[in-house]
C-alpha cells in the first residue's frame, strides 16, 4: 500500500510540474544550467549526472537478517536497512556475496545501494511480491506491478556493482494476461533526480528492464543489460548520460520516449539533453537506438557518440512516430557509429505509421510531429541491407535539416529520402549496392546532383488526418 501511494503522489505532482514546465525552461534559459546545445548543428551535451554526496552510514543487510542463501525471501531483511540508511540521514547499504532472493524493493533519497562481486539480488516469481502502483507503459500512466527495485520522489542515490540484479525468469511477458496489468521492469525510478547505476549485470526475462521516468541527472555507465525485452527506457527524463554499456536484448537496446496521445501531450515532459556513448549493442528482435514512436511531449537534444552496433534484427538506428503524437523529434547527433549485422539497415526515419494509435489521439495538423535537425557523420557500415531509409516522412511537415557525412563501408541498398529541407550529403564512400547511391522525391538540399528520382506512385501514403473530436480532451 505503501509504494502505490508514494507512486500516485510522485504522478500528481510530476504532473503538476509539467504544467510549470515553459516557465520553467524560460528560468534555466536564463541561468545558463544545462543550456550546452550547438544550436547549428544540433549537437547536444548535456551535462553528467551529479555525483551524490558521500555515504555516512555503513549497513549490511546481513546484519538485520539477510541470509544470502538463494532460496530464503529476504524482501524484509533487505528493505529494513534502506530504511534504517534513510533514517540515519543516508549511506552505504552493503550486500554481500551470496544470492538474495527478494521481492519488490524501495530505495530511499541518499541510499547507495552497492552489489558486492559474487552477490545477486533475485527477483520472487510470486506476483504478490510486487505492489501495484501506477506505472507508465507505452507512453501511458496505468495500474500495474511495481519494478523490483523502484524509487519515486528520491534523490541523490544510486546502485553499484559489480554485483547481479537479476529478474525471475517465470515472469515473463510485459502485460499479465488476465488483468492487463503492466508486468514489473527490473529498474524503475520516478519523478527522480540524481541517479547513478553503475558496474553492474542486470537481467530482465520480458518486461522492460530499465526504466526512468520524469527523472533529472541520471547517469547509467559500465552496465551489462541482457532483456528479454528493451534495455533502457529513457521516458520524459532530462540531462541523462549512457555510457559505457553493453546490451543484448530482444527488443530496443536503448529507447527515447515522451508520452502518447493526448495524455503525453497534455502532461508535456519532453525527453531532453541525453548523451549514449562508448556502448556496443546486439538486439535480437527490433532496433539498437530508437527514438519513440511514443514522442507526444517531444524528444530532443541527443548525442549518440563512438557507439557501435554488433546486430538487429531491423535497423540500428530508427527514429519513428505517426499522426496522433503530436511534438517533435529534434536536434539527434550521431558520430562515430560503426554498423554491422542489422538485417534491414543502419537508419530508418518514419513519422507516418510507426506505433499503435492512441486512444485519444492529438487530432488535425498539430496531431503531426515534427522532424528537425538530424546528423549523422563518421558512419561505418558493413554489409548492411540499406544505408538509409528516409521515405516515410509526412508532406505536410518534411523534415528540415538533415546531413550524412563521411560515411564508408559496404551495403546493398544506398540512400531513400523523402519530404525534406535543408539537406546536405558529403563524403559518402560506400560500395555493394545495387541501383542508384541517392534517389529522392520532394528534397532540396546540397549533395544531391545525379539522384535518381522515386516515382511517387510507390511511395508510403501518408494517413488520412485525425478528426478533432467533439469535446476536448482533459486529463482523466
Amino acid at each position: 500500500m505503501t509504494n502505490g501511494l508514494i507512486h500516485r503522489r510522485g504522478l500528481l505532482k510530476a504532473a503538476a510540474q509539467g504544467a510549470l514546465a515553459v516557465p520553467m525552461a524560460a528560468s534555466l534559459s536564463r541561468s545558463g544550467w544545462g543550456q550546452s546545445t550547438n544550436h547549428a548543428t544540433g549537437e547536444a551535451h548535456p551535462p553528467a549526472a551529479a555525483t551524490p554526496a558521500g555515504p555516512k552510514a555503513s549497513l549490511n543487510v546481513k546484519d538485520y537478517g539477510a541470509l544470502g542463501d538463494g532460496t530464503t525471501k529476504e524482501t524484509q531483511a533487505l528493505q529494513l536497512a534502506i530504511e534504517r540508511c534513510a533514517v540515519l540521514g543516508g549511506g552505504e547499504v552493503l550486500i554481500p556475496a551470496g544470492d538474495y532472493l527478494t521481492g519488490a524493493l524501495t530505495l530511499r533519497s541518499n541510499v547507495h545501494l552497492r552489489i558486492e562481486d559474487g552477490a545477486g539480488l533475485l527477483g520472487s516469481s510470486d506476483m504478490a511480491d510486487y505492489p501495484v502502483a501506477e506505472v507508465r507503459w507505452e507512453g501511458r500512466w496505468i495500474k500495474g506491478y511495481s519494478a523490483l527495485i523502484s524509487a519515486a520522489d528520491s534523490e541523490n542515490f544510486s546502485i553499484t556493482g559489480p554485483g547481479k540484479i537479476v529478474a525471475s525468469a517465470a515472469i515473463r511477458g510485459r502485460v499479465e494476461r488476465s488483468t492487463g496489468m503492466r508486468l514489473p521492469a527490473l529498474l524503475e525510478f520516478t519523478n527522480c533526480r540524481n541517479v547513478t547505476v553503475q558496474n553492474c549485470f542486470t537481467s530482465q526475462a520480458g518486461m522492460w528492464s530499465i526504466h526512468p521516468v520524469y527523472c533529472e541527472n541520471v547517469t547509467f555507465k559500465d552496465l551489462t543489460v541482457h532483456s528479454g525485452a528493451d534495455g533502457i527506457d529513457v521516458d520524459s527524463c532530462r540531462r541523462v548520460v549512457i555510457d559505457g554499456c553493453a546490451f543484448e536484448t530482444s527488443d530496443d537496446c536503448i529507447s527515447l520516449k515522451s508520452g502518447r496521445g493526448e495524455e503525453g501531450y497534455t502532461i508535456n515532459r519532453p525527453c531532453e539533453d541525453v548523451r549514449i556513448s562508448n556502448c556496443t549493442f546486439s538486439d535480437r528482435f527490433f532496433a539498437c537506438i530508437g527514438i519513440g514512436s511514443e514522442t507526444s511531449a517531444g524528444v530532443r537534444n541527443v548525442v549518440v557518440e563512438h557507439c557501435k552496433c554488433v546486430g538487429a534484427r531491423s535497423y540500428a538506428i530508427y527514429i519513428k512516430s505517426r499522426p496522433g503524437r503530436g511534438a517533435y523529434v529534434e536536434n539527434v547527433t550521431v558520430d562515430g557509429f560503426e554498423a554491422s549485422g542489422a538485417r534491414l539497415g543502419f537508419l530508418r526515419l518514419n513519422n507516418l505509421n510507426s506505433g499503435k494509435q492512441d486512444d485519444f489521439p492529438v487530432p488535425g495538423v498539430r496531431g503531426i510531429p515534427e522532424f528537425r535537425n538530424f546528423h549523422f557523420s563518421n558512419i561505418r557500415v558493413t554489409d548492411e541491407a540499406t544505408l538509409v531509409q528516409a521515405t516515410e516522412i509526412h508532406p505536410q511537415k518534411p523534415l528540415v535539416g538533415f546531413t550524412l557525412t563521411n560515411v564508408t563501408g559496404t551495403c546493398k541498398s544506398g540512400i531513400r529520402l523523402a519530404n525534406m529541407r535543408d539537406v546536405v550529403i558529403r563524403n559518402v564512400k560506400v560500395a555493394g549496392y545495387d541501383g542508384p547511391l541517392i534517389a529522392t522525391e520532394n528534397v532540396t538540399g546540397i549533395g544531391l546532383q545525379g539522384a535518381a528520382k522515386l516515382d511517387p506512385a510507390k511511395m508510403p501514403k501518408a494517413p488520412e488526418p485525425i478528426p478533432t473530436p467533439e469535446k476536448a480532451y482533459t486529463l482523466h
